[in-house]
């Protein structure tokens, strides 16, 4: 004969459900409360030396200070951020592995080249630290001297001035399709590998226009070897103050590079919070915001669902750029 079956009760089931709860949520707790209990790494995903490196070391400095645990920075540079990015984007979900990320990781370049990590869904933002525009340089022998004359210019000589980059998707190339499309006007966009030798051919002649991060470009404008038309941000830039917009000539017109530091998705809330309340401690600083100014960028500090929105409508835009342009990079 079989024995009976003994079903729990409801009390029974309830209590095994508490007792399974106050295992799991002071553990959840602690994680918050406790963090950070060991060192965390701060990937950045390009070569030591740069903008983005010397931004990540700054923050990075700081954050050792003020948590009690080393913050290291790593570099893991190659194919245009990729490799740096995709590796946080797989790492644990705990905080003990953030990303310096920037325009070119989270918007610009996956616009134009499809990544191995959806720039979206896979991180959890945490502050947006900086935020650059480009400067409009030209040859110092150009006609024309403000944005207005130049759209003239290039109108009347439709598809006969060369803008310059340093590669198909990058900032300076975005830029002068932006440029063309919200001016109607033609260019030929001509390509380098770097900012110098485009640089070069621009005071040559014989490329008529470049968009260029203002630490390449603005040394040259207060040297003389080449003339500012303006920045491309929506205001004018605390590195540059006496430089207009080119929105004072087209409304509306943006396109900035930015930076800032995300851990991977599904990353504890508290902990991202803990870690923009002590990032946003660190923009505050006097000599903080010095450093970033001298380095071309205007400091900010975003908070997580604005960076978040920020990201969101960066790739909004570029795709809807890169899209009516047909930009194809060639595999």
């Amino acid at each position: 004969m079989m024995s009976k079956v003994e079903w729990p009760t409801v009390s029974t089931t309830r209590r095994s459900l508490l007792f399974a709860a106050a295992l799991v949520l002071p553990i959840g707790r602690a994680r918050a409360d406790d963090y950070p209990s060991r060192a965390i790494r701060l990937i950045v995903p390009w070569a030591p030396g740069g903008v983005a490196d010397i931004v990540a070391r700054l923050i990075a400095d700081r954050l050792t200070q003020q948590l009690g645990q080393p913050v290291v920075v790593e570099n893991r540079p190659g194919a245009s951020g990729v490799i740096g990015t995709d590796f946080v984007a797989k790492a644990a979900p705990d905080g003990y592995t953030l990303v310096l990320v920037t325009a070119s990781t989270h918007a610009m370049g996956p616009s134009v080249k499809p990544t191995t990590y959806d720039p979206i869904k896979d991180f959890a933002p945490i502050i947006q630290v900086t935020n650059a525009p480009t400067i409009m340089v030209v040859p110092p022998s150009f006609p024309a001297n403000n944005v207005a004359e130049f759209i003239a210019l290039a109108k009347q000589r439709p598809g006969q001035l060369n803008f310059a980059s340093f590669g198909i998707g990058s900032s300076a190339h975005l830029a002068g399709e932006f440029f063309m499309q919200a001016t109607g006007t033609r260019m030929v966009h001509v390509t380098y590998k770097g900012s110098a030798p485009a640089i070069v051919d621009l005071m040559a002649d014989r490329v008529q226009v470049f968009f260029d991060s203002i630490p390449s470009g603005l040394p040259h404008v207060r040297g003389g070897t080449l003339k500012a038309l303006a920045v491309t941000g929506p205001t004018r830039s605390a590195a540059a103050p006496e430089l207009p917009t080119i929105a004072e000539t087209i409304p509306g017109f943006d396109v900035t590079v930015w930076q800032g530091v995300a851990a991977s998705a599904g990353t504890p809330p508290a902990v991202i919070q803990k870690l923009y309340t002590e990032s946003a401690k660190i923009m505050a600083l006097p000599e903080t915001r010095k450093t970033l100014i001298d380095l071309g960028a205007d400091p900010v500090s975003l908070s997580p669902d604005q960076f978040a929105a920020q990201i969101a409508r960066e790739n909004d835009k570029w795709r809807k750029l890169v899209k009516d342009a047909k930009i194809v990079i060639e595999q």
